[in-house]
């Protein structure tokens, strides 16, 4: 009898040393647990690898375009390349009064350009138009629009030294072919003769030139 229930007492042993560890590993926390959390834990000591951003431009940028017109009183004539979210803008009466603008154009189509001696404009692009106000040395004040420009309508420029004198040409074609401009002499602007629009040539002071488009009208 005692030698066939040896074997049944050392089963029996071996289930209590179980039962005795395993009350052991839940008791110190150290068998396997299941989390069942959205995020795990972080490590400690470790700081979370932030996601790089990455800027681009403005999806409601305004488009590039071209605009050619004139002030309301029609005594001057405006044109303004955008390109890239940037504006330059030329002002002249094709006789004595001129001024070169640059500046931002924001997302809502409004612009605020500036120029040498205290010139600006503002303006705003809504439905294919700027319109605006140009302000000139002088006290010089014009309301203008300008609508889309289309080739070879808008705005031109050359510079070159001529018989050893700066000359600094400005051009606005407008849609109807007319043209207006002034070519600035060290200083001293006059009327501008005419630039061929389909190949930019035009003579000054018995020297040809050649006006390049600013921008590119579709």
């Amino acid at each position: 009898m005692t030698k066939r229930s040896g074997p049944l007492y050392t089963l029996l042993a071996g289930f209590v040393l179980a039962a005795a560890m395993l009350s052991l590993n839940v008791t110190t926390g150290s068998g396997v647990t299941s989390y069942s959390g959205g995020t795990a834990p972080a490590t400690p000591g470790t700081a979370p690898t932030p996601t790089p951003t990455v800027a681009g431009p403005s999806a409601t940028a305004p488009p590039d375009a071209d605009y050619a017109g004139r002030t309301a009183d029609r005594a001057a004539s405006v044109a303004v390349s955008l390109r890239g979210g940037k504006a330059v803008a030329y002002v002249c009466d094709g006789r004595t009064k001129e001024a070169w603008l640059r500046g931002d154009v924001k997302d809502d189509g409004t612009m605020r350009l500036t120029g040498k001696r205290g010139a600006g404009l503002d303006g705003t692009l809504r439905g294919g138009r700027i319109s605006g106000t140009v302000h000139l040395p002088g006290r010089v004040n014009w309301a203008f629009s300008a609508d889309k420009a289309v080739k070879p309508s808008g705005l031109y420029r050359a510079t070159a030294v001529v018989r050893g004198a700066r000359v600094e040409g400005g051009w606005i074609v407008q849609r109807s072919g007319s043209q207006v401009g002034i070519v600035d002499r060290d200083g001293v602007p006059s009327g501008a003769p005419s630039i061929d629009p389909a190949t930019g040539a035009v003579t000054v002071y018995g020297r040809q030139l050649t006006a390049k488009p600013i921008g590119s009208a579709p």
